[in-house]
C-alpha cells in the first residue's frame, strides 16, 4: 500500500483528506507540525509527503529545505490561494508539485497519483521502442534506475526533474512546447499562470550546469517551450 505522511496545523482539514485519500487506497499517517513531520518523514518509509506551508514549530519550507539535504521523497506542497510566490519558493527548493488551498480532495489525488507515476516506472511503457540509457554528450539518463550522470559525477534530481530532463532528452534538437512537456512529464495539462515547468527547468539549469563551450543545455524558445541543446 503506497504510504503518504500528511503535514497540516488544520486538524479538520487532515482528517477530512485522511478519510477521502484512505478511500482511495493510500495509507495516510498525518501531522500537525513542522518539526514532527520533518522527523517522521527521516525516520519511517514513506513514498510521498503532502507538506502545507504554514505549520508551527517549523514551516513548510524549513521541512523541505532540510529533508533535501538527504532525502529526494517526493513532496506535493500546499500553498495559500493566491500566494504564488510560495509555490515558486516551494518548487525552487525542490517541491514535485503544489496545490493552493483550500484544495478539492479530488483534485489533490489527481496531482499525488501524477507525481506517484513520475517516480515508478512502468513495466508497460515502450520499453522496445524507448531506449533505456539515453546519452547527450557528457551526460547520461538511465531510464530503468531513474539515474542521471553529468561530467561523470551522479546529479541528484527530483522525480519531476528527472521525467522534464527525459521528456527534453528523447527530443534533444527538437523544441518541445511547454503543454507538451506539462502533459508528458507532470501529468497534466497546464493552467494560466502556471510557473512549474518553468521552475523545474531553472533546477535543472542549475544543477546540470552549462555545456562544455559554455554554452546552455536546455534553451528557452520564447512563447514556445524548451529544447535540449546538441552540439
Amino acid at each position: 500500500m503506497i504510504r503518504i505522511l500528511l503535514a497540516d496545523d488544520d486538524v479538520d482539514l487532515c482528517e477530512m483528506l485522511a478519510e477521502y485519500l484512505t478511500a482511495e487506497g493510500f495509507s495516510i499517517t498525518f501531522v500537525h507540525d513542522g518539526e514532527t513531520a520533518l522527523r517522521r518523514a527521516r525516520e519511517d518509509v514513506f513514498d510521498l509527503v503532502v507538506l502545507d506551508v504554514m505549520m508551527p514549530r517549523k514551516g513548510g519550507f524549513d521541512v523541505l529545505r532540510e529533508l533535501r539535504t538527504d532525502s529526494l521523497t517526493p513532496v506535493l506542497m500546499l500553498t495559500a490561494r493566491g500566494e504564488d510566490v510560495d509555490s515558486i519558493v516551494g518548487l525552487e527548493l525542490g517541491a514535485d508539485d503544489y496545490l493552493a488551498k483550500p484544495c478539492n480532495p479530488r483534485v489533490l489525488t489527481a496531482r499525488i497519483r501524477a507525481v506517484l507515476r513520475r517516480v515508478k516506472q512502468r513495466p508497460d511503457e515502450d520499453i522496445n521502442e524507448t531506449p533505456q540509457v539515453l546519452v547527450q554528450a557528457d551526460l547520461t539518463l538511465h531510464m530503468g534506475a531513474r539515474r542521471v550522470t553529468c561530467i561523470e559525477r551522479d546529479i541528484a534530481l527530483t522525480s519531476t526533474e528527472f521525467s522534464v530532463l527525459q521528456v527534453l532528452l528523447l527530443e534533444a534538437g527538437h523544441i518541445v512546447s511547454k503543454q507538451t512537456l506539462s502533459e508528458q512529464a507532470l501529468g497534466r495539462r497546464m493552467t494560466r499562470f502556471d510557473r512549474s515547468l518553468d521552475m523545474h527547468v531553472s533546477n535543472l539549469r542549475h544543477k546540470l550546469g552549462a555545456l562544455a563551450d559554455g554554452d546552455e543545455r536546455i534553451k528557452t524558445i520564447r512563447g514556445v517551450g524548451y529544447q535540449y541543446v546538441i552540439k
